[in-house]
């Protein structure tokens, strides 16, 4: 186990996890909370973590689990429509909190593709295995997604 390697890793990748996290409707100090104890499992497990297709995709579907999990703890819904941290990322322009917010307005299965495929910058197939689809579910989500998002999201010259 290297820890050299795992700081590297963490390093490398902790905000990209923040922000695929983030995506899926978290607000930035729940993202943050779920990403810092998803990272905490990976290093406890990351003899196994480092050997996963993605460890960067381990870590955000960690993340989002235990999210998940104290949502179904608490017995409350949790509106995504109406995101608490509208600002977005720190120094996010608006065009990216625009996309941002529009993300998190897709359905789940769709945000999940997107998230995976442009956020952690997953191939079809890391995507499909992650997320236990076939591939070609991932690219009708893909699709419909696109879709939605170029419909909800205009460019700063006023075109989608």
């Amino acid at each position: 186990m290297s820890r050299d390697e795992f700081a590297a890793f963490y390093a490398e990748r902790k905000d990209a996890c923040l922000r695929a996290v983030m995506a899926t409707g978290m607000s930035r100090d729940a993202a943050e909370d779920a990403v810092a104890e998803a990272f905490a499992r990976a290093w406890s497990r990351w003899r196994t973590v480092r050997s996963c297709r993605s460890p960067s995709a381990w870590v955000v579907r960690t993340a989002v689990n235990a999210n998940i999990s104290a949502w179904r703890k608490r017995h409350r819904e949790q509106a995504y429509a109406e995101v608490p941290d509208a600002a977005g990322p720190a120094g996010a322009s608006v065009e990216a909190v625009d996309l941002l917010a529009a993300i998190r307005r897709l359905p789940a299965r769709q945000r999940d593709v997107v998230v995976h495929r442009y956020l952690l910058d997953l191939d079809t197939a890391t995507v499909a295995a992650e997320l236990g689809i076939a591939p070609g579910t991932v690219k009708a989500h893909l699709h419909h997604a696109l879709a939605a998002l170029r419909a909800q999201v205009t460019t700063p010259e006023g075109t989608h």
